[in-house]
């Protein structure tokens, strides 16, 4: 992630277009706003649309604009996203979703940065700064034919990947106190912290929602436990399910539950805790495991 924070501020000062890749939820529209924020546009617009939220005869208009009458209901002029943004950054979120014409209208704007409303004969000029973002691969879709080549080499200049949360185990704790703390302040509740059990089983999670999944995690915690401390029992089912599996997987191992019954003085109910699982979890374990001897 350092690595990446320094790719922001690396390409932050050039107007060159910048494809973010990666899952759901791995913080694409927060590394956009942040080469927005470091860049010499900062004081403009930073204008977020996701493309696959809007309906398909939509697209253009809501790009582009459209003139009054253009098409029925259009009962007003309208100003599109690219001239919302002029002077700034127009963030255009998955951007694979586009249709084939859509791409070929985008791809003259970038070329010339001029274009014109739905249903206008006027070419309007603006100035934005473009980064685009997918959770598909760029690459993929171009070589299966759903996005245009000429494009990807257009937007693609300097790409950023975002990796999943699961590859990066050691900022969740720090993410995790970081949302835990801002909840705390919002509502004045101080202090509240995690346990260590409930440390242990998001560890143990492969949070296939990424950083988005684990913030809805911890606000979820934090209602249920209403008090300073979140236990393992106050995290999502699917959370405590998951790592129930984890452990019948063999994850639950005799060297680790052998050092957290010596770390924690020879009580079994602590180390449960330490480990992340319950009491009869451990215990079941212990009953099965001939390696690990009763402390006496």
């Amino acid at each position: 992630m350092k690595a990446i924070f320094q790719q922001i501020l690396d390409v932050a000062p050039y107007d060159y277009p910048v494809h973010l890749s990666g899952d759901t939820g791995t913080g694409k529209e927060l590394a956009a706003r942040a080469i927005h924020d470091h860049s010499g546009r900062k004081k403009g617009p930073f204008i977020p649309v996701n493309c696959g939220a809007i309906p398909e005869h939509l697209v253009e208009s809501e790009l582009f604009g459209h003139v009054k009458g253009a098409f029925s209901g259009a009962g007003k002029a309208r100003k599109g996203r690219f001239e919302l943004a002029h002077g700034g950054t127009l963030f255009l979120d998955e951007v694979t979703d586009l249709s084939p014409f859509i791409q070929v209208r985008l791809l003259r704007v970038l070329e010339n940065g001029s274009f014109e409303k739905v249903g206008g004969e006027q070419t309007v000029c603006a100035r934005v700064r473009l980064i685009s973002a997918a959770n598909r691969p760029l690459k993929t879709e171009m070589k299966a034919g759903r996005f245009r080549q000429d494009l990807y080499y257009r937007i693609n200049v300097v790409p950023i990947h975002m990796p999943p949360l699961k590859s990066r185990n050691g900022d969740i704790g720090l993410l995790a106190r970081h949302f835990l703390n801002l909840a705390a302040s919002r509502y004045h509740r101080h202090p509240v912290m995690f346990s260590d059990a409930a440390m242990a089983v998001m560890r143990r999670y492969d949070w296939p929602g990424n950083v988005r999944e684990l913030q809805n995690a911890v606000h979820f915690s934090f209602v249920r436990s209403g008090g300073s401390r979140i236990d393992a029992c106050h995290l999502p089912p699917e959370i405590q399910r998951a790592a129930a599996v984890a452990v019948g997987s063999g994850k639950l191992n005799p060297a680790s539950v052998a050092e957290a019954i010596r770390r924690c003085g020879g009580n079994k109910s602590k180390a449960a805790r330490h480990l992340g699982v319950g009491r009869a979890t451990l215990y079941r374990f212990l009953s099965s495991c001939a390696e690990i001897r009763p402390t006496p």
